[in-house]
C-alpha cells in the first residue's frame, strides 16, 4: 500500500469510527461548536484551529475538510455575505460533511457552504468531472489518453473547480503533510493562484525539527498518521515565501511537540501569511515609519526599515505593510489626515529626515 491508498484508508476508517491517533489535542471555541452535529465534531481530525482566522464576508477554502467541522465553524463567521468551500477527495468524509449540510443551512439561516471532491494539490481539476469524462470516454489507446490530457488541460483553464482569485482566506488542518513531497510546490503555488491579491493563508499542520528520514518517508502507516510528510519548520516558512506570498510566519507554535520519533520532534503550528496586492512596486508619495522594537528589519524583497525612519515606498508596497499581518508594526503616514504632498521627496527604498512633522518624508 503506497501513501495515497494509506490516506484514503485511513481517512475513509476515521468518517466511520473516530481515530484517536489522528487527533492532536486542540482547544477550540465553544461557541462555535454548539450547533454542530456531535458526529461531526467526534470524526474530526486536526492539529490546529484556523476557523480564529475568519472575517466577515470572506470566501474560506477548506483544503482537506473532511467532515465539515472547520467549514461549519466559518460558516458562523462569514455570515450571509461570506460563503465556505469544503475541498476533500475522500467519498466517505464528504459523505459525512453533506450528511447535515441541510440541517446546518437551516441552523444558520443560510446556505453558504458547498463541498467540492478535489486533490488539495490540483485546485483546477474536480475529481467528479474527471470520473464522468472517464465513463463516457474510456482510455484504451494513446490516442485516448491524449484526448484526457487535452481535456484536462481545457478543463483547468476553461472550467477550474476553484477559479482563480476567487477566495479571501485559505485554510487547512493538518492536511498539507499528506501530500507527496514532489507535489507539495505545486500545491502551494495552487493556493497562491485562487486567493485574490490581498487573500490570507491560515494553515495549521505539523513540521518537523529535522530532515526526515527516507525509512520513515516510505512507512505508510506514519505517512497517513502525519508524521512522515511533516515539512521541516524552516522550510515550510520557505516554501511559501518563494511562491510568492509575504507576511509568511508561524502565528501559533507549539513549545511542546506532538510526537517524538526517532529523535524528531515533531510539533504542531499555524502557518499565516498574505498574497500581496498587485500594482506598480514604483516607490511613490506614501510613506510609512517602522514602530520597532527592532533596530530595523528587512522584508522579503531586500528592502531594510530602520526604526523610527520615514520610508518612501509603493502604493502596492503600503497596502502590504498595513495589512495586520504585520501587527501594526509600520505608522502609515499616507493616512487620512497624514497625507503626503503628491511631488514626494523621499527616495525609493531610502529613510530621510523629515522637515516637517505634519506629513511629507522629507
Amino acid at each position: 500500500m503506497n501513501a495515497k491508498e494509506s490516506v484514503l484508508e485511513r481517512y475513509s476508517e476515521g468518517a466511520k469510527e473516530r481515530q484517536e491517533s489522528l487527533c492532536c489535542p486542540v482547544s477550540y471555541d465553544a461557541g462555535l461548536l454548539a450547533m454542530l452535529p456531535d458526529e461531526i465534531i467526534e470524526k474530526d481530525y486536526g492539529c490546529g484551529d484556523p476557523s480564529r482566522y475568519v472575517q466577515p464576508g470572506d470566501v474560506v477554502l477548506d483544503l482537506g475538510s473532511g467532515g465539515g467541522k472547520i467549514c461549519y465553524m466559518a460558516a458562523q463567521l462569514v455570515g450571509k455575505t461570506g460563503q465556505v468551500i469544503g475541498l476533500d477527495m475522500n467519498n466517505d468524509m464528504l459523505a459525512l460533511a453533506r450528511k447535515y449540510q441541510a440541517e446546518m443551512a437551516a441552523q444558520l439561516g443560510s446556505d453558504c457552504v458547498s463541498f467540492v471532491k478535489g486533490h488539495i494539490q490540483d485546485l483546477a481539476l474536480g475529481i467528479d468531472a474527471l470520473d464522468e469524462y472517464l465513463q463516457a470516454h474510456p482510455v484504451n489507446t494513446h490516442e485516448d489518453y491524449a484526448a484526457l490530457k487535452s481535456w484536462e488541460t481545457a478543463q483547468r483553464n476553461d472550467k477550474p473547480l476553484i477559479p482563480d482569485q476567487s477566495v479571501d482566506l485559505v485554510i487547512s488542518n493538518c492536511v498539507l503533510n499528506l501530500v507527496d513531497d514532489h507535489e507539495k510546490q505545486h500545491m502551494i503555488s495552487e493556493i497562491f493562484r485562487v486567493l485574490k491579491p490581498g487573500g490570507r493563508v491560515a494553515i495549521a499542520d505539523i513540521v518537523s525539527d529535522q530532515p526526515i528520514p527516507e525509512n520513515l518517508k516510505n512507512d505508510p502507516e506514519l505517512w497517513s498518521g502525519c508524521i512522515s510528510g511533516a515539512f521541516r519548520e524552516d522550510e515550510f516558512l520557505n516554501e511559501f515565501t518563494a511562491a510568492g506570498f509575504s507576511a509568511v510566519s508561524y502565528d501559533k507554535w507549539d513549545a511542546e511537540p506532538w510526537q517524538v520519533i526517532a529523535g524528531i520532534e515533531f510539533r504542531s503550528v499555524t502557518l499565516t501569511a498574505v498574497k500581496p496586492e498587485t500594482g506598480n512596486n514604483q516607490a511613490s508619495d506614501r510613506c510609512l515609519i517602522y514602530r520597532g522594537p527592532f533596530a530595523a528589519v528587512v522584508d522579503d524583497d531586500g528592502q531594510t526599515y530602520v526604526r523610527g525612519q520615514r520610508v518612501n515606498i509603493s502604493e502596492a508596497t503600503r497596502k502590504l505593510l498595513v495589512n495586520p499581518a504585520f501587527n501594526n508594526g509600520f505608522i502609515d503616514l499616507s493616512a487620512p489626515g497624514n497625507e503626503i504632498p503628491a511631488s514626494g521627496c523621499c527616495s525609493a527604498g531610502k529613510s530621510t529626515t523629515p522637515k516637517s512633522s505634519k506629513g511629507g518624508c522629507c
